[in-house]
């Protein structure tokens, strides 16, 4: 096979051993899982899942993989598909990664351990996972970075995300070097999902993550058969993913630069509010300005919000006639903290967004556009009181990023309040002490069993 970027990237994959992941790296490996599998289950009972499930058609448990937290068995690539969905659904998956990777890389994998004939350790799933996390945020970065290749009107999860989806799936069905550079190859043809969505409110986003992860099983099953994807895919020519889907800040050396050296899973963020990761860093902001000032809500007369362009086009709108809309709105999100004291699942139904005094809340923020913030630069949020005093505060490292972590208790809390929405209470147990003990286990694809009610 020639040499080619593409072809570089999967030499390092396919030298890549478990070892060569540090401990900590593994234990947030392993909440990462814990957490998608969590927010999926819930995002089982959610209608996007129900219209997507009722869509296809779908029904029975004859088939060889499982939507998670449904009564339901399907083909290995319908179920990548409505996995991720249901993952994306509530925009409680984790982020920092392709954006979305828990949403994109899991679905795959998981569809691809119920399908293989032969047993898989819990340390080569966990490698196919850090794989694919991996892959998947290499090429966003090789692309220019998030605020550049989104800006463009790209949606990373379903471009960059089916990427990681072949990495995973393709570590895991053992694939060689050139294997696996022609996964890599064949996920271009399944990359894509644009902002479009932003505009109506509609439901179309959570496609992007059910999309890629489908695109990216089917991508490693169709190299494993031996179809050949494009290993010119990363490079510089007509047709390739960075001359057609980047600009001139790509930088196609990222995919390969430093490889092994900072693992891209550590700097993606593990969500505490329901709403878009744009948002999160102004709810902490009111967190903040409360709890140090002795304040209460009610003592807020005022909130003004200084954003950067980006930021602002992507969650700086305040319409809000949709759940869709209200997990993308910053003003939506400061307006519930502020009335429900939290930004959790209860706070996106549609009874918690129409809500009166919402309207309120939301006639008292102000959001502008400040032209001189990078794209990236969190928000500036500032209250005002009755008596005209004036607090301000700015929070770099929102709850949940890398620098900022939940604990590892808050997490597994999380994942058991969401996975109770639908399992009972020995299973969640069960499951929680399966994926956090998953490394020492020899044959991880029983695991799956315990994925449906």
């Amino acid at each position: 096979m020639t040499e080619t970027i593409l072809t570089a990237l999967a030499d390092k994959l396919a030298a890549t051993d478990f070892s060569d992941f540090p401990e900590n790296t593994v234990r947030k490996a392993k909440l990462h899982i814990l957490d998608t599998v969590g927010v999926s289950i819930a995002g089982a009972t959610s209608l996007e899942t129900k219209l997507a499930v009722d869509a296809l058609g779908l029904k029975g448990d004859i088939g060889e993989a499982s939507a998670w937290g449904l009564p339901l068995k399907t083909d290995a690539r319908t179920a990548a598909f409505i996995n991720g969905v249901s993952a994306h659904a509530f925009e409680l998956d984790d982020s920092g990664g392709c954006d979305h990777s828990g949403a994109v890389v899991l679905p795959a994998v998981i569809a691809a351990l119920e399908t293989t004939g032969r047993a898989v350790d819990g340390r080569l799933f966990l490698k196919s996972v850090l794989l694919g996390y991996e892959v998947g945020r290499r090429v966003l970065e090789a692309c220019g970075g998030y605020e550049t290749h989104n800006g463009k009107g790209w949606h990373s999860t379903g471009t960059c995300g089916t990427f990681g989806a072949a990495a995973a799936v393709a570590t895991l069905l053992g694939l060689d070097r050139d294997g696996i550079a022609s996964a890599l190859g064949c996920a271009l043809s399944y990359s894509g999902g644009t902002w479009a969505f932003i505009h109506d409110g509609g439901p179309a986003k959570k496609l992007h993550a059910g999309r890629a992860a489908e695109g990216g099983y089917v991508s490693a099953r169709l190299a494993r058969s031996g179809f050949r994807g494009p290993i010119s895919a990363f490079n510089d020519v007509w047709g390739g993913f960075f001359r057609t889907f980047g600009d001139v800040r790509a930088a196609p050396e990222e995919l390969s630069r430093d490889f092994g050296q900072n693992w891209r899973l550590n700097r993606c963020s593990i969500k505490p509010h329901a709403t878009c990761r744009g948002t999160h860093s102004a709810i902490d902001a009111i967190d903040l300005m409360l709890g140090d000032n002795g304040l209460a809500s009610s003592d807020v007369a005022s909130v003004s919000v200084e954003m950067s362009g980006f930021q602002f086009g992507m969650c700086g709108h305040k319409n809000v006639t949709s759940r869709a809309q209200a997990q993308m709105s910053l003003p939506y999100a400061v307006a519930a903290r502020l009335h429900y004291g939290k930004v959790s699942l209860a706070e996106l139904e549609e009874k918690a967004w129409r809500d009166p005094a919402i309207g309120k809340w939301l006639d008292r923020v102000t959001v502008r556009v400040d032209q001189a913030m990078r794209d990236e630069e969190e928000p500036s949020v500032h209250i005002r009181t009755p008596d005209g005093s004036a607090f301000s505060a700015k929070v770099e490292d929102p709850l949940g990023g890398p620098l900022n972590p939940l604990s590892d208790e808050r997490i597994i809390a999380k994942y058991t309040d969401l996975a109770g929405a639908v399992l009972p209470e020995t299973r969640i147990a069960a499951l929680r002490d399966e994926i956090l003990g998953i490394d020492a286990v020899a044959d991880v694809r029983p695991f799956t069993n315990l994925l449906q009610p």
